[in-house]
């Protein structure tokens, strides 16, 4: 059985379609073989940001605590501070000191 002398040409082309789609595949794997690269680096990276946001939420918690306590602290030092003031001036003006 012979084959048609278009038959040749015709494989020829078939081949060279199938060789073209094969490059294709190879090409979209290789990229996504990088995109998944990129994207575990990515994923890597926001659970390095998260680790830090609750780091810093602890820190910004500690230091709120602290602002807190040094506000408390503030008061009663100026409260102290008003107190002695005016036991300085009861004491100036029980010996007479106030008078000029």
């Amino acid at each position: 059985m012979t084959l048609p002398p278009t038959m040749p040409a015709r494989l020829d082309t078939a081949l060279k379609r199938l060789a073209s789609a094969l490059d294709h595949l190879e090409a979209a794997g290789e990229r996504r073989v990088q995109a998944d690269g990129v994207r575990a680096d990515l994923e890597e990276e926001l659970s390095v940001m998260r680790d830090d946001r609750a780091r810093l939420a602890v820190e910004l918690d500690g230091a709120l605590a602290r602002a807190r306590n040094l506000a408390l602290a503030n008061t009663e030092v100026r409260q102290r501070l008003e107190k002695a003031g005016d036991t300085v001036k009861s004491m100036i003006v029980a010996t007479g000191g106030g008078n000029g």
